[in-house]
């Protein structure tokens, strides 16, 4: 079996190697003629997965994609060929949640508000704003849930990743009106009853009150960008947050200019969130071909460099959390990184530069909290948050 995956997959070697032949390509080199004598393509969501691209693929029988969405596969063009498909959802929406936290944390501290104080709403309650919601639940934040396919579908109240009861849903227009914060996690969805693509339209940005943060960690085109930078750029009374953007990697360079944290797609890099979309694939090209999946995921995750920070009295709730935020990642180096790359190489360049070199990044959970002489309050709120939080 000749198995061509995505250079930047991590640790494809140790999965797909034993599988057959491997060989890697960029994700934005993967054209047709690269798939004449493949077998298995594996991906991630730069590479286009069209009938253009399979239309010379005549051995090709599996597509596989380390990635949670699966807009930028056509999978009607592959079920016409008989292609089996699997993505990776859930794999990383861990490490986008903890990308929403601590941006939020560092947009309050910058512009001196304080979380607890916001009401947030999160649109989709998928994998990542079922998991974004119960944090904030856990969490003590006053939050809201808008996700009409789920209504539609029957559900009538969110409920978390853990099966966690959450507030039940409202409509978009509602949650507008109710909330200070608004973060979207949403697929794009072109057309029907519950079409996303800008789902944040000009009318519904200029809906936004004076002071509401608009977050985007779903989908780029769920936004018009051109009506979120004429908001910014007039009057200038609202915040966005954005690390997905229309016509990535060449996005708009002053919406970019005008963004409170712009981050060049990389809410969902941790290395645990990777390595475990690779697996995710892995197994399921193992169970298309009739095979043992005999590598694990703990194989391919090493030891955290930071497995511990202690934290001793003193420090208030929010700047505890800030501190065991920014010690696992701080997104202001991912804003700066994105900065400084697109006007040293250009934004196409620039955008996918700092994606390729991203820095090595671990998710909440693998660090442990120890609290000395904390009070309950601040263990519930890291607790909530991620952190394994321990006593003494």
């Amino acid at each position: 079996m000749r198995i061509l995956v995505d250079a930047d997959v991590p640790a494809a070697e140790s999965c797909f190697g034993a599988l057959g032949e491997m060989v890697r390509l960029p994700g934005r080199q993967i054209d047709a003629a690269a798939l004449r004598d493949v077998d298995a393509l594996v991906v991630r969501s730069i590479t286009r997965v069209d009938a253009a691209l399979i239309a010379e693929a005549n051995r090709l029988r599996f597509v596989g994609t380390c990635t949670i969405g699966t807009d930028h596969v056509d999978l009607a063009a592959l079920a016409e060929r008989g292609i089996a498909f699997a993505s990776a959802p859930g794999c990383n929406a861990e490490a986008v949640v903890d990308y929403v936290l601590g941006s939020l944390a560092t947009l309050a501290e910058r512009q001196g508000w304080r979380l607890a104080e916001r009401r947030v709403g999160v649109v989709g309650a998928g994998n990542v704003g079922g998991r974004l919601l119960g944090r904030l639940a856990a969490m003590g934040i006053d939050c809201l849930a808008c996700d009409p396919p789920r209504v539609a579908a029957g559900s009538l109240v969110a409920e978390s990743a853990a099966g966690q009861s959450l507030p039940g849903f409202v409509g978009l227009d509602a949650l507008i009106e109710a909330c200070d914060v608004l973060c979207l996690h949403t697929p794009l969805v072109r057309e029907g009853p519950h079409a996303t693509h800008h789902l944040m339209g000009a009318e519904a940005i200029a809906e936004l009150a004076p002071g509401t943060v608009l977050l985007n960690a779903g989908r780029g085109d769920c936004v018009d960008g051109a009506a979120l930078r004429q908001r910014l750029a007039g009057e200038g009374d609202i915040s966005a947050v954005l690390d997905v953007w229309e016509h990535e990697p060449a996005i708009d360079g002053a919406l970019r200019d005008l963004t409170e944290i712009a981050t060049p797609h990389i809410a969902g890099h941790s290395l645990d969130g990777k390595r475990r979309g690779t697996h995710m694939i892995y197994r399921a090209l193992c169970r298309e071909h009739g095979l043992p999946a005999r590598v694990g995921l703990d194989e391919l995750l090493t030891a955290p460099p930071l497995r511990r920070l202690a934290l001793g009295p003193g420090l208030g709730g929010e700047e505890a959390l800030r501190l065991c935020l920014r010690a696992v990642h701080d997104v202001r180096r991912d804003h700066d990184s994105l900065l400084r790359e697109s006007r040293r190489q250009g934004m196409a360049k620039g955008f996918d530069a700092c994606r390729r070199a991203y820095p090595l990044r671990r998710e909440f959970a693998t660090l442990e909290v120890a609290l000395t002489d904390a009070g309950d309050e601040n263990a519930a709120l890291l607790c909530g948050a991620g952190f394994r939080v321990i006593r003494g």
